[in-house]
């Protein structure tokens, strides 16, 4: 599962996000990071020109309560 999928069913917290990057960094996926993570473009847009914490906060509107 995606870091998205997994912070958006609520298994996982935010701060995971940095492990999976390191986790792609480290690996010979053929994919961008936007992919591994499971974001869509809007949401890499917020997060690379804004913040973490706004791109938290657009996950956070999407999930599941």
């Amino acid at each position: 599962m995606k870091f998205k999928e997994r912070y958006l069913a609520g298994e996982i917290p935010f701060e995971e996000v940095d492990r999976y990057i390191e986790e792609w960094g480290n690996s010979d996926e053929d994919c961008t990071l936007r992919e591994y993570l499971g974001l869509n473009a809007q949401e890499e847009d917020v997060w690379i020109s804004d913040s973490d914490e706004a791109l938290k906060e657009l996950l956070d509107r999407q999930m599941k309560r």
